[in-house]
């Protein structure tokens, strides 16, 4: 997790191990980005691996392509492991200004965002945190529906990541069971829901 304070400086969220910290304990990747995330402090937060590899000038670029918006996400380049069909999904910066259809996309599963290549403002954790508690994977996603739900998200074509697959990545390689795509898609279909219902929340504050 990296945050940057403001045009003038920057850092990493880089902590000792603490056994009283949620994000030190075994509670899962979900809970553990979530609790990343309620310690940021900067304006600007960008989701990462630590073992993922930034390309340079990607802090500067991301910032500067948001552009007002609340949140940017990149494409990224993977590497160091087998790459399935998702890998292939890329974001068009055409399509950063059609909410709707990035929504479905996200519920149908063609538009893929990947966390490591996300930055957002500290503004939008308002209503993304806390996560949604039935959410055990996929906060990426959540991440970017909360996006397009404010239509406050911007695309950007180019790689400024590297990321680096390895066993500890649980996006899967080839195709789910029908089970589990389908409690997948409920998931998302109910993450919508709560996007909606928070943005409307926050405007009527």
């Amino acid at each position: 997790m990296f945050h940057r304070r403001n045009a003038g400086g920057c850092r990493r969220n880089e902590r000792p191990a603490d056994p009283a910290d949620p994000g030190q304990r075994n509670n899962g990747y979900v809970r553990t980005f979530e609790w990343a995330l309620s310690e940021a402090r900067g304006e600007f937060v960008f989701l990462s691996d630590q073992d993922d590899v930034w390309l340079p000038g990607r802090v500067e670029r991301m910032i500067s392509a948001m552009d007002g918006k609340d949140m940017v996400v990149s494409n990224c380049k993977h590497f160091d492991g087998p790459l399935g069909p998702f890998h292939e999904i890329r974001l068009r910066p055409e399509d950063s200004s059609h909410a709707v259809r990035n929504i479905l996309g996200i519920v149908v599963g063609y538009r893929l965002h990947w966390g490591c290549a996300m930055a957002v403002r500290h503004r939008l954790l308002e209503q993304v945190l806390p996560f949604p508690t039935y959410m055990k994977e996929s906060h990426d996603q959540w991440l970017a529906t909360v996006g397009n739900v404010n239509r406050s998200i911007v695309y950007l074509e180019e790689d400024t990541i590297l990321h680096r697959l390895h066993g500890e990545n649980l996006t899967p390689h080839g195709i789910r069971s029908a089970s589990k795509i389908l409690k997948a898609r409920i998931v998302f279909l109910r993450n919508v829901y709560e996007a909606v219902r928070r943005a409307r929340r926050a405007r009527a504050a």
